[in-house]
């Protein structure tokens, strides 16, 4: 490898053992440390005879006894000589092998005793030592980079915007991203802490409708992947849309096959687009009632005014009178319809107006109850804020929302036993709020997403338009507000319409200047 070139080890002599001999080695730094220990033993044989000669020279009477003692002593010093140097190198080796046994990893001096037999095995041991200094340095740097690419990868799903699971074949979650423990498991600590996810099944995390789950079970069954499919799923006890991407891998050792999936949340790009489309929608319809409305008065209020006078000429005929009267009817409610698609088309100019909320409800009651809610017995519960309430923008339109929320709600009380509307005011942050709400028989749940849909209704053919509450929903958009339908409020319907707020202060200043 390429970080072992440096080492010092590395640049040790490397022979090449087969069989326990060693590679001859060169004649110039190995002779020099070697030739004087190669001499010990002869030295000490030369040595060990002369010493016996000079001091045994009156212990033998032949000369061919003295030599023969001499030479046994020479033979018995070289011996002794021979054997202290192998147990010096034995216990050299030793060492080393102590050395290495725990883990320090370098090369032993041969401290001129490589001409002994234990002494050639230095080399060798050093030869081994080496070799494993760089394998583990290799096991190192490998450990070390697939501890980085594991710590980057991990980066990398961590920090993906959509949840990811990997799924064993058991369809039990394997690892979890942060994205997935927020949305499936919580944060912080106990049972739902980060890593809580693994071993749950999946289709105990994943609460999906009918269709999402017929999806899924057919995907895992028979191993298909699945690309940018939406599905809805509960959480938190709330429907959100996601948009599901599934691929399977299989495990070579046990030959399992697995799965990771990604769920990316796209409930606001969903709304956004909702949001988007009821904007072309609107634009269409402005651009309809501008171009038809007033094309559409004309022969309107002919019709009508024919009308009324068939019925004064066959006022004796009670049969064509009532034919005269449905036509009249009808004519008046086309007219309708066609104001109120003027009323949406017609853009008004900023004027710097503000209403007074709680003044505007004081009225429209007043006036309903004297046209509508005591023919129909309706009794009316007005919890007003005490405080001065100022929205932005002229009445007129407050009006005209207020009318077509009340209107419907009269509608939907025709089979109550004792109907009853209520109406609340208050101030919520920026927006001052309206609430109106019956003790009807409510929306069906079914019909909530499409309630301010154009030309949806949930009343009988002939009852309604299906336009007050789209162009009712515009005209507070248009300001900066917006009509929420209570989903909780039971029993009956309950609406919510909320209006950019204005200081009274504010208004006093610039009344004053």
């Amino acid at each position: 490898m390429s970080g072992t070139a440096s080492d010092p080890s590395a640049r040790l002599e490397l022979p090449a053992a087969h069989g326990g001999a060693s590679a001859p080695r060169g004649p110039s730094a190995s002779r020099a440390f070697s030739l004087p220990g190669q001499w010990l033993p002869p030295l000490a044989a030369v040595l060990g005879a002369a010493a016996y000669a000079l001091i045994s020279h009156s212990w033998h009477d032949a000369a061919v006894d003295r030599l023969l003692f001499a030479l046994l002593v020479a033979a018995l010093c070289g011996l002794l000589a021979r054997g202290a140097a192998e147990l010096a190198a034995l216990r050299q080796l030793e060492q080393g092998i102590h050395n290495a046994r725990e883990g320090l990893l370098t090369p032993t001096a041969e401290r001129g005793l490589g001409w002994t037999s234990v002494g050639r095995l230095i080399p060798e041991h050093n030869t081994t030592v080496s070799a494993l200094a760089m394998m583990f340095r290799t096991v190192e740097e490998c450990q070390t980079r697939f501890l980085d690419e594991r710590n980057r990868l991990n980066a990398i799903l961590q920090s993906t915007p959509g949840a990811l699971l990997g799924i064993n074949d058991d369809l039990s979650v394997a690892i979890a991203n942060r994205r997935a423990e927020a949305l499936f498991g919580g944060a912080g600590t106990g049972p739902n802490a980060p890593g809580g996810l693994a071993g749950k099944g999946l289709f105990d995390l994943l609460v999906p409708d009918e269709r999402g789950r017929n999806m899924l079970r057919d995907a895992f069954l028979y191993k298909q992947e699945l690309h940018d499919h939406e599905i809805e799923l509960e959480v938190g006890g709330a429907a959100r849309a996601f948009v599901v991407n599934l691929a399977f891998y299989t495990d070579d050792q046990d030959d399992d096959i697995g799965g990771v999936m990604i769920l990316q949340d796209v409930t606001e790009r969903r709304q956004l687009m909702q949001t988007v489309a009821m904007r072309e929608k609107l634009v269409a319809m402005g651009q309809l009632a501008a171009g038809v409305a007033h094309e559409l008065n004309t022969p309107l209020g002919n019709i009508l005014g024919y009308a009324q006078l068939l019925k004064q000429e066959v006022a004796e005929r009670p049969k064509l009178a009532g034919y005269a009267d449905v036509i009249a009817t009808q004519s008046q409610r086309a007219s309708r319809v066609v104001q109120d698609l003027l009323a949406y088309a017609r853009k008004d100019q900023c004027s710097g107006e503000t209403c007074d909320v709680n003044a505007v409800v004081h009225e429209l009651i007043e006036a309903f109850i004297h046209c509508r809610l005591r023919r129909y017995g309706i009794e009316v519960d007005l919890r007003l804020a005490t405080e001065t309430l100022l929205a932005e923008g002229g009445c007129g339109e407050v009006d005209i929302v207020l009318t077509n929320v009340i209107s419907n709600a009269i509608q939907a009380l025709a089979r109550t036993p004792e109907p009853r509307i209520g109406l609340a005011t208050w101030r919520e942050g920026d927006t001052v709020a309206i609430a109106v709400a019956d003790n009807g028989p409510g929306v069906p749940a079914e019909a909530r997403r499409r309630l301010f849909d154009p030309f949806f209704s949930t009343k009988e053919v002939g009852q309604g338009s299906g336009l007050g509450l789209f162009i009712s929903q515009a005209l507070v958009t248009r300001r900066g507000g917006r009509i929420d339908f209570d989903a909780a409020h039971a029993p009956g319907a309950r609406f919510i319409i909320r209006l950019p707020a204005v200081e009274p202060e504010r208004v006093a200043v610039r009344a004053a200047a």
